[in-house]
């Protein structure tokens, strides 16, 4: 059925002289898809959905059970900048469906939508604000290299920031796409940026991680350069975090500032704060998805890897930034940018939530710094650590039953199944770090 809303797409679609349209969506790994399909299919794909093969997909269905459909999203509707201004491209993002117009268990982005159902009937809505950081890498016929194109520092500018050009054009293309660009700078490691964008509700922030990443990718390519996002490319420097600020809302206002307590934040943000702690090892089986997300998750690099929280302290899992009223939030900093947004979002919502149903609350904020802290001052403190592997990390979530409910049987099957698989290959293959310590030698 068109509905108005839909009416309004097709009526933009066609001022834009748009020629092509893809359909995207998002696997269980957080990798994001896509089907192209010719302008004249657009109304189709708004009412009555897009089939598709789901057997294809990373965690979707079986071959036995592999028709699927996706319905564009007419709210997402936005043009591709960087593609060519003759047969213009736009996209939608799609929700996943079954047989007999199902939402699909293993979409990541209806288990973020369920979640975030189960928050507004508590009376929250729920907003994220993710700090992504990505290097940029020379490519050398066609194929990623680890050689840097620049040699600059954090907030450094050109000539020592030779991207500025590239982040640039990332910039206005986000911005004719809808978001609202806060920052963007060179990060601390040689070749490393970071490009910021205002805050929102989860789901429409999650399909901006995607975006954002998409558009990374694709206009670094016209520069000869691979933008990866992948946690720890290089030993030895920092890795590349997606530290994410969170917040509650009830009625129009934000649940976390209270202005008559001592660090002007309220019950409801200590017991969200209490939830991701108490959930925090399980949460990093979907912030930390991958054997090389364990590799920034280290001491020294400014990682987080200690499970405590803070107003101040950049060491700490949480850190509630000093901007009080509608701007209070907690930040959460053990997420890096290869995890699925969608899941990783849910999932702190759900921890947040319990924490709320449960008034669990924190123990004492931890503001002095935590690397400087031995192993025997940690103990004492009651700090634990983050998981140290893909495996612990798997362990921890399998255990969390509120996580296990959130992500549905579907999606922790399938979780369990890739974690198996990755850490297979890893262990099977061998490394060129074995070969530099023991072939001379054995």
């Amino acid at each position: 059925m068109v509905t108005d809303n839909i009416s309004k797409v097709l009526k933009r679609i066609e001022s834009d002289k748009v020629k092509f349209i893809r359909l995207q969506f998002t696997d269980v790994l957080g990798q994001p898809k896509n089907a192209a399909i010719p302008v004249a299919q657009a109304e189709k794909a708004l009412t009555d959905g897009t089939w598709f093969d789901g057997s294809s997909i990373e965690g979707f269905t079986r071959i036995e059970e592999s028709d699927m459909l996706l319905k564009a999203d007419p709210a997402s509707y936005s043009l591709l900048p960087w593609r060519p201004a003759e047969g213009k491209v736009a996209r939608f993002v799609c929700d996943v469906y079954t047989y007999g117009n199902k939402p699909f268990e293993g979409d990541p982005r209806y288990i973020l939508k369920k979640t975030m159902a189960e928050a507004a009937k508590m009376g929250f809505g729920f907003n994220t604000g993710p700090e992504l950081e990505f290097f940029f890498f020379n490519l050398i016929d066609g194929r990623p290299t680890t050689q840097f194109p620049d040699q600059g520092c954090y907030f450094d500018l050109a000539p020592n920031d030779k991207a500025e050009d590239v982040r640039r054009e990332i910039v206005l293309a986000l911005t004719e796409m809808g978001f609202e660009i806060e920052m963007s700078h060179h990060e601390v490691a040689a070749s490393q940026h970071e490009i910021d964008f205002k805050y929102a509700d989860a789901v429409i922030t999650a399909d901006r991680v995607m975006t954002y990443k998409y558009a990374t990718k694709a206009i670094a390519l016209k520069y000869g350069l691979h933008a990866s996002f992948m946690a720890k490319p290089i030993s030895g420097i920092n890795g590349s975090g997606m530290h994410t600020h969170g917040s509650l809302s009830k009625n129009g206002k934000n649940a976390f500032y209270d202005p008559d307590t001592p660090k002007g934040i309220s019950d409801v943000a200590l017991y969200y704060i209490g939830g991701l702690l108490k959930h925090a090892k399980a949460i990093t089986r979907v912030a930390n998805p991958t054997i090389n997300s364990y590799k920034r998750l280290v001491p020294g690099f400014e990682a987080p890897v200690y499970i405590s929280w803070s107003t101040t302290n950049r060491s700490a899992l949480i850190r509630v930034p000093a901007a009080r009223g509608n701007s209070t939030r907690a930040e959460f900093r053990s997420p890096d940018p290869m995890c699925n947004p969608y899941l990783t979002f849910a999932c702190m919502l759900a921890a947040g939530l319990d924490g709320i149903k449960n008034k669990i609350l924190p123990p004492d904020s931890t503001d002095t710094n935590i690397y400087h802290l031995s192993a025997k001052e940690r103990k004492k403190l009651k700090i634990d650590m983050l998981p140290g592997s893909l495996t612990e990390s798997q362990e921890y979530l399998e255990k969390d039953g509120v996580l296990c409910a959130t992500l549905g049987d579907h999606i922790v099957e399938n979780l369990s199944r890739i974690a198996e698989q990755e850490n297979d290959a890893y262990r099977l293959a061998v490394h060129q770090w074995e070969l530099d310590r023991y072939l001379p030698t054995y």
